[in-house]
């Protein structure tokens, strides 16, 4: 196969990129952008650098503007593009874009095969206000829309929770089906769960698959489901130590079962105990559910110990502890040759805020069958 030309929107840690190192699929990764929530400062007038960064017809020169304006108007750390920098040696800083609202994919036009992003999902997630196209993070969605356009890859990956074709989004997912079937590109759209991927979490997502061919036949789009590499307890330290994890030469998940140790960090507090395992309060309740053998959802916020009805808790030799960052990352499919070179929250977050390796593994293997990477 030849190299594919890649570009990732959204890019948090790269889940496409690992999909295609496991899936060994020659790859080169041109562009990636996500500003790791560092917003620029209040008094920026984004119409008009938006303007005046249409008129750049170099990406690196567009890049070096946005750059400055971060510089300039910025003082928070982006942890995004530490770990994304620290874990894909071969990708090359200049190819990588602070904003996605600043960029112009126009320079791009034509030398990308597969885009992938998931623009946020918290406005339309069941758990979050679910203010859709109303709040800024819902209105990223356009972003990807015009990038697609502008940027014309052969094919596109887009990804969003599923409450985004709830019955309280239909108005705003009607919307955004209506833009995505008028950029000419022919689209499947389907719910897939990570359970039927191989890995032991419950986490489905809306994918939504771009053919910039018109021969292509979405119809026959099938990605191929797999069984569990193992039972959350598999993926635990105490199961496979830190570090063996690996993958064999088709991308399958190879556990070394030599035992590790987990750090006493990750023991709850008696307090802290009490508190996960209570049902709820007068008015709010959750069914207390802990040694889970599929993983609840993994979430962004999993570091600040929701009750056991929310998030995913273990018991080694009689004491119940958190999941560590390291298990959260195999459980998103990522082995353990993938650096954890940031603290613990963002850790936790950067895990559950990413896509699912082996889910994408799926869909890029079909894309290849069905003829969307031609020679």
């Amino acid at each position: 196969m030849k190299t594919i030309k890649v570009a990732t929107l959204f890019s948090g840690i790269g889940a496409p990129e690992w999909a295609l190192k496991r899936l060994s699929i020659p790859h080169e990764t041109i562009l990636a952008c996500d500003n790791g929530d560092v917003d620029l400062n209040d008094g920026i007038d984004l119409n008009n650098e938006r303007k005046k960064i249409s008129k750049i017809d170099s990406f690196s020169d567009e890049k070096k503007y946005v750059d400055d304006l971060y510089k300039q108007h910025s003082r928070k750390n982006n942890f995004v593009k530490k770990s994304y920098l620290a874990n894909y040696p071969d990708f090359q800083e200049d190819n990588y874009f602070l904003d996605v609202t600043l960029l112009n994919g126009k320079p791009l036009q034509g030398k990308v095969d597969l885009l992938v992003g998931g623009s946020p999902c918290q406005s339309f997630s069941t758990v979050g206000l679910q203010m859709g196209l109303d709040d800024f993070r819902g209105n990223l969605f356009f972003e990807f829309i015009r990038l697609v356009k502008e940027i014309q890859p052969k094919v596109f990956i887009y990804e969003n929770v599923t409450g985004i074709d709830s019955k309280k989004n239909h108005d705003n997912w009607t919307k955004m089906w209506a833009h995505m079937q008028n950029i000419g590109y022919k689209t499947w759209k389907g719910v897939l769960n990570a359970k039927d991927y191989g890995i032991p979490q419950i986490r489905n997502r809306l994918f939504v698959v771009g053919f910039l061919d018109q021969n292509i036949d979405v119809s026959t789009f099938a990605p191929t489901t797999k069984p569990l590499a193992g039972h959350m307890q598999d993926f635990l330290i105490e199961a496979t130590e830190e570090g063996g994890l690996s993958f064999d030469e088709t991308g399958k998940l190879v556990f070394s079962k030599k035992p590790g140790v987990i750090d006493k960090k990750y023991f709850l507090t008696p307090a802290v105990k009490k508190y996960v395992l209570a049902e709820g309060t007068k008015n709010w309740h959750t069914h207390i559910e802990t040694d889970r053998k599929i993983a609840r959802t993994l979430l962004s916020t999993m570091g600040n110990h929701h009750r056991a009805g929310v998030d995913n808790y273990v018991t080694v030799n009689g004491e119940l502890r958190s999941l560590s960052e390291r298990e959260c990352l195999r459980l998103m499919g990522f082995t353990d040759d993938f650096k954890v070179v940031v603290s613990m929250p963002q850790a936790y977050r950067q895990a559950g805020n990413s896509m699912v390796v082996d889910v994408l593994m799926a869909l890029i293997q079909e894309i290849s069958r069905i003829g969307g990477f031609p020679d």
